[in-house]
């Protein structure tokens, strides 16, 4: 199920991956950072910022992966 999108993905310029990633992680990680912040005793904008800090992670996972199949 995931194989053809990293396909899709990795067929881009690298440029192009890192934008197409943010845009859907960053605001994936800032809505669930704002919405589960009350749950562990955090401001919602708190939650937020932890949420785009987490989300932040798959994207270096990424071009860690990037590098090395480049390199």
């Amino acid at each position: 199920m995931y194989r053809p999108a990293f396909r899709w993905l990795e067929s881009k310029p690298f440029e192009r991956q890192i934008l197409i990633l943010a845009l859907v992680l960053d605001p994936i990680g800032f809505a669930a950072g704002y919405l589960l912040a009350p749950s562990f005793d955090v401001t919602p904008l708190m939650g937020g910022v932890y949420g785009l800090i987490a989300a932040s992670m798959p994207m270096s996972l990424w071009i860690m992966h990037y590098q090395r199949t480049h390199a």
